[in-house]
């Protein structure tokens, strides 16, 4: 028929979906006239009032089953309400191949996922529900937590957020709606000559340099990692990294970066083993990720010696 613009907010019950879509249609950038329909799978404490959705042209649709929402239905409502986009309100409950079966058999064009998380209840679920967490912050463009306070463990979370799903944006906002500084007592000096990282704040380290590339430029940084080395990679180029477990065992991964060869002056460079543990000191630089689109940490190895494993070998997130 024609494509429908669909913005999905996402998120469990109370963790303010309502309240970020009714914000969202009464900013200036969004309220320009366009009819907007609401597809709402749940009814939570924010109610759309009449005067809003008058002012913002919007009408809300309730799904009360998800076997309701078809391509069927959403064909149905081009026909009968013409709406120039849609914002889906979807419980974290649910499964998202459910929603997703449908969107790509119709006409919705999918611009933008938000996550919306209530800060006061966050350790709760990811101890409980870990992987369905981890599932929405996947495919998440923004990650907003909300009802924050100076308890809030910002890093940890944004931490989290980040090994699984680098390109998302992380915000922290306060009860009150203000937004809260990022800022993170890191673990490590990063104005020593040599950033030393310990083995249990690789994963701060790892981090932190993804999000704020300009702050490690040129900076030398020494640590332990294991190598990864492949016959399909570039000559002089390695992976040096650890093992990260997000949520379980099936949800491991290697995190790392490039890392170039070509000034080290290591004499055991040739007797390194894949999967090996060195010690390693590079210089940090910046360079544009096509991948990632954005600027990602680059590695140039000074010196890399061998090493024992550490203690304990995987990242936890």
């Amino acid at each position: 028929m024609y494509e429908l613009p669909a913005y999905l907010v996402w998120g469990f019950l109370e963790s303010g979906k309502s309240t970020l879509i009714k914000e969202t249609l009464n900013q200036d950038y969004f309220n320009d006239g366009e009819k907007t329909m609401i597809l709402t799978f749940e009814e939570g404490e924010v109610e759309y009032d009449k005067e809003m959705l008058e002012k913002t042209n919007s009408f809300v649709v309730n799904i009360e089953n998800m076997e309701d929402f078809t391509k069927e239905f959403v064909r149905g409502c081009q026909r009968n309400y013409y709406p120039d986009r849609v914002m889906i309100e979807y419980n974290g409950m649910y499964s998202i191949d459910d929603l997703m079966d449908v969107v790509d058999e119709t006409d919705l064009e999918l611009y933008q996922v938000i996550v919306t998380v209530d800060a006061s209840t966050a350790d709760l679920y990811l101890k409980n529900m870990k992987s369905m967490f981890m599932e929405m912050f996947k495919m998440a463009d923004l990650v907003i937590f909300n009802r924050c306070d100076d308890n809030t463990n910002m890093g940890s979370f944004r931490r989290s957020i980040k090994a699984v799903n680098p390109r998302a944006q992380v915000g922290f906002e306060r009860a009150d709606g203000k937004e809260m500084a990022q800022d993170e007592l890191l673990p490590y000096d990063v104005n020593a000559d040599v950033i030393k990282v310990e083995d249990e704040d690789y994963g701060i380290w790892y981090i932190d340099a993804m999000e704020r590339p300009e702050v490690y430029e040129g900076k030398t940084v020494e640590m332990r990692v294991q190598v990864q080395r492949s016959p399909k990679m570039p000559p002089g180029m390695i992976i040096p990294g650890r093992k990260a477990m997000t949520c379980c065992e099936d949800d491991m991964i290697f995190i790392g970066y490039l890392c170039r060869l070509n000034q080290t002056k290591s004499k055991t460079l040739k007797r390194i083993l894949n999967n090996e543990w060195v010690t390693l000191t590079a210089q940090i630089h910046s360079e544009y990720n096509e991948a990632y689109d954005k600027t990602m940490p680059i590695l140039t190895a000074i010196r890399i010696e061998k090493s024992e494993p550490p203690k304990e070998q995987l990242v936890y997130f």
